[in-house]
């Protein structure tokens, strides 16, 4: 069987906790010899050479135990043409989880795609810089001599600008998953159920799933559209993925925010209530299924590591947070968006240690 890399966090923020919580222990002994341990490629850090064995004999320590907190993982959605190599790869969403210490709680924000932020100079790419939108900071930093984009790459410039927007100084984890394999993860769990709080034409697919023509649309389509009305519903894997894109809606890319995050939520409650962290079969099918789509980086630690420290934390204890923003000009003059002072001040109250005091202060900041 050919061997592949060991790929379990995911961009819809599937984290360990999603694929590991909860008996990552158990299923990552069981199924550790079929997958090599990810190069450190997203961070372009070479991974440190393993320890050398002890000459006294001692208990086996379960994986990821010394890991305490507090932790913070940066995941990325990239929109990507899979059939053009030559395509150069945009952060469609930038997410980041954050994990006090103790690994029981966690909270979850995404920055806007077009938020306008100061992206630093990238020698390996040849980009001097510059400030313009989030979103362009993978392409700039993918580019390549031999004309074929490097994700990895771009991510490494990527997670440079978020990390000087934010102040926070280091990602101790990184994934990146792509449109479709954030389809077939869903649709390896069977589906996820979700409220849909709002209704929400589609404005690229057809009720049947099929792709929308050429239209007048907002979006340059036209014709019939799928569309998901206000409710409980079962999406299967092009519906998640769908729902999750809509952005020509009342709150525009901040609507898609919540969407996307509501969807990681619908996501993890599903892997937990099949089980997929204790049965090995199930775990097995769901890798699969991810193939190549699925990139993780844990700065030379294993993604079975993370799991296992982050068994503890569990749907209702992640904390979904909305950033508000607006946007910098108008009409031709549109450059992006920024994030208003209650955003910016979540992110250093957060870091700081008082996010749960600034959300009682700022109630509309959490999303339901």
């Amino acid at each position: 069987m050919t061997r592949r890399r060991w790929i379990v966090l995911g961009a819809a923020a599937l984290a360990a906790v999603v694929l590991l919580g909860g008996g990552a222990l158990a299923v990552g002994y069981a199924l550790r010899d079929r997958y090599e341990v990810p190069t450190a490629d997203l961070f372009g850090t070479p991974t440190p050479p393993p320890a050398s064995p002890s000459a006294t004999p001692s208990p086996t320590p379960p994986p990821g135990a010394d890991i305490t907190g507090p932790l913070n993982l940066l995941i990325v959605g990239v929109d990507t043409r899979e059939d053009d190599p030559t395509w150069e790869p945009h952060a469609d969403a930038v997410t980041i989880l954050h994990v006090p210490r103790g690994l029981k709680t966690g909270y979850l924000f995404s920055l806007p795609r077009d938020l306008v932020v100061d992206i630093p100079r990238f020698p390996r790419s040849g980009y001097g810089g510059g400030r313009t939108k989030l979103t362009h900071a993978m392409s700039e930093g993918a580019r390549r001599g031999d004309g074929k984009p490097d994700v990895a790459q771009g991510f490494q410039l990527l997670a440079q600008t978020v990390s000087r927007y934010t102040g926070i100084k280091r990602f101790d984890a990184g994934a990146v998953l792509t449109f479709t394999g954030f389809r077939e993860l869903v649709d390896a769990l069977g589906g996820v159920d979700i409220y849909v709080d709002q209704r929400t034409p589609s404005q690229h697919l057809r009720p049947d799933g099929s792709g929308r023509s050429a239209g007048n649309g907002p979006a340059g389509y036209g014709g019939p559209q799928m569309v998901y009305e206000v409710g409980m519903r079962h999406l299967v894997g092009w519906q998640a993925l769908d729902y999750s894109r809509q952005r020509y809606l009342p709150g525009g890319d901040y609507t898609r925010q919540r969407h996307h995050q509501q969807l990681i939520r619908a996501v993890m409650a599903k892997a937990l209530s099949l089980d997929v962290a204790r049965d090995p079969l199930e775990f097995d099918r769901v890798l699969r299924a991810l193939g190549q789509t699925l990139t993780f980086d844990g700065r030379g630690r294993p993604a079975l590591d993370y799991g296992y420290a982050l068994s503890g934390l569990r749907p209702e204890t992640l904390t979904l947070v909305t950033l508000p923003g607006a946007g910098v000009g108008r009409g031709a003059g549109y450059r992006g968006e920024q994030l208003t002072a209650e955003g910016r001040e979540f992110i250093s109250e957060l870091l700081a240690g008082r996010a749960d005091a600034y959300l009682r202060a700022h109630p509309a900041l959490v999303v339901r």
